[in-house]
C-alpha cells in the first residue's frame, strides 16, 4: 500500500491560506492537500510531518519562508547528533519537523527535497506496526521505539505519542480531531484514530 499524499484539515475560512502555505512556503502541492472541517481540535494533534532536505541551506530557506508566511518556531534550527534541523507550527496548527541529514553543506542549496515522512504518534508502536502490516504496508526499518514503512511518495513512521512530541518540542497534551487524512490505496481508521481514505473519498469530502 502506498501513501499518495496527506490532507491537512482546517477551518473553512483558513483553507485558502493553508493551501498557499503548503504550496508557496514548503513547495508541497503534490503531497499535501487541505480540506475544511468543523471538528474541534486543541493542542498537539498526535502527528508531525517531517520534511527532509538534502542541504542545510535548504532547511534555513524553507524555515525562513514558513515564518514569513505565518508559522511559529517550536525548535530553532540547529546542528544535532543526527543532522541539522528544527520544528515549527504551521498557521493551521500542524507541528512540522524540518531537517537535513547533513550537518554542514556538501553542495549549494538547491531546494531539493529528499523525502517527506509522516510521523504518527501512537499508543503502542508494536500494535500499530502489526495493524499496518495487516493493511499491506511493508516494514523498511523496525526498532522497539520506531518503525518505518516503505509506503511510496510519503513515508510512514511510528513513534510513541509522547516521544514524538518530545522530539518535535511540543507539549504532548491535546484533544479532539487529529485533523489529518492519509490519502492512500485503502479506507480505514487505525487504532489511534488516524483516518486513511482513498483519493476519490477525499475529493468528494472536500
Amino acid at each position: 500500500m502506498n501513501i499518495q499524499r496527506i490532507t491537512i484539515e482546517t477551518s473553512s475560512d483558513a483553507v485558502q491560506a493553508a493551501e498557499a502555505f503548503y504550496r508557496d512556503a514548503l513547495g508541497l502541492p503534490d503531497h499535501v492537500g487541505v480540506r475544511a472541517t468543523s471538528e474541534p481540535s486543541a493542542g498537539f494533534r498526535g502527528f508531525a510531518p517531517s520534511l527532509i532536505f538534502v542541504q542545510p541551506g535548504d532547511v534555513d530557506a524553507a524555515v525562513e519562508r514558513a515564518l514569513a508566511a505565518g508559522a511559529k518556531v517550536i525548535k530553532p534550527v540547529a546542528k544535532s547528533l543526527w543532522g541539522y534541523g528544527g520544528s515549527f507550527l504551521a498557521p493551521d496548527g500542524t507541528a512540522w519537523q524540518i531537517a537535513s541529514a547533513n550537518k554542514t553543506a556538501t553542495a549549494p542549496a538547491t531546494g531539493e527535497v529528499e523525502r517527506l515522512v509522516l510521523l504518527l504518534g501512537v499508543d503502542s508502536v508494536k500494535a500499530s506496526k502489526r495493524f499496518y502490516q495487516e493493511q499491506g504496508l511493508t516494514v523498511a526499518k523496525s526498532f522497539p521505539s520506531y518503525v518505518e514503512f516503505d509506503s511510496g511518495a510519503v513515508k510512514l513512521a511510528l513513534y510513541k505519542r509522547g516521544s514524538l512530541a518530545k522530539q518535535v518540542g511540543i507539549d504532548p497534551s491535546g484533544s479532539g480531531s487529529h485533523r489529518l487524512a492519509v490519502v492512500a490505496d485503502g479506507t480505514f481508521t487505525d487504532p489511534d484514530g488516524y483516518a486513511w481514505m482513498a483519493a476519490e473519498s477525499i475529493v468528494s469530502a472536500g
